[in-house]
């Protein structure tokens, strides 16, 4: 692959990586506010 192919790549991939982190936060942060930190509280019971 060309350099420029590859630098193209680089910046999808920390653009994608940024967005995940962003997410999290805002999913712990969520979290925190509402006093629900165990994750597996947030998962409706199967009915």
């Amino acid at each position: 692959m060309s350099k420029k192919i590859k630098t193209r790549i680089n910046v999808w991939a920390a653009i994608g990586a940024a967005i995940l982190i962003v997410l999290l936060l805002i999913w712990l942060m969520f979290a925190f506010l509402t006093g629900d930190t165990d994750v597996a509280a947030f998962i409706p019971p199967m009915l």
